[in-house]
């Protein structure tokens, strides 16, 4: 935001590093958190009887503090990994910000291996985080479709909607721009994808979730009309 505003487009290698472990960190927690929510969403539909057990203060507090150690866990190891490459082609991204694969490219040393392994590692475990939000929403529509009334279907989709939006939204644009083929990429797409998942997801989150919020329905229309 400050390059943006200011019109820079320096940044020291300490701000870079600093930068880099604070997007991975933000990135790392926000996946673990919307599976954390996909978890709260499937026991309040499929177990409600059971909710106040799974999902009690002590538990939810574990959660949250697991999801930011996990982040924060992955953020060093990539951070530490990257920043211990010897860069021998420049130091000039062709990058709004600093992004892994951008720097990987300035690398002329073999051990960048490891940061690609590191980031299949994290790919892994996001594929893990989708297959487990995919499976416990098959669970919730099944349990949503057989509700009888029509109301009760509307209150419970209403529920997971907002929160599938942005998962979907989340997940896609972030794999594209890092699983894309070196044959896609380009300086001008690069920078379209990274503002895809950098800066949508974010600036919807708000939007789609306060949608449920009649107060804030009644004053769109309001001033609609």
């Amino acid at each position: 935001m400050h390059n943006s505003l200011w019109d820079t487009t320096t940044i020291s290698f300490t701000a870079c590093a600093a930068q880099v472990f604070f997007l991975i960190l933000f990135m790392g927690t926000e996946y673990s958190l919307l599976t954390i929510m996909c978890y709260d969403r499937y026991v309040a539909i499929c177990k409600p009887l059971h909710y106040g057990t799974l999902l009690g203060s002590r538990a939810c507090a574990h959660m949250a503090a697991a999801a930011w150690a996990s982040g924060f866990l992955n953020a060093l190891l990539h951070t530490a990994n990257t920043f211990s490459l010897p860069l021998c082609q420049g130091n000039a991204l062709s990058q709004f910000f600093c992004e892994i694969p951008q720097i990987l490219k300035l690398s002329c040393s073999q051990s960048y291996l490891r940061e690609i392994g590191l980031l299949l590692v994290s790919t892994c475990l996001v594929f893990g985080y989708f297959v487990f939000i995919v499976f416990s929403y098959v669970q919730i529509f099944r349990a949503v479709l057989r509700i009888p009334s029509e109301q009760g279907r509307h209150k419970a989709f209403s529920t997971c909607l907002p929160h599938l939006a942005v998962v979907s939204l989340f997940l896609s644009t972030d794999l594209f721009a890092h699983l894309k083929s070196p044959s896609m990429s380009s300086p001008s797409l690069d920078v379209v994808v990274s503002v895809l998942y950098l800066v949508v997801p974010p600036t919807l989150n708000p939007l789609i979730y306060s949608l449920r919020n009649q107060e804030l329905k009644d004053a769109v229309r309001k001033m609609m009309t």
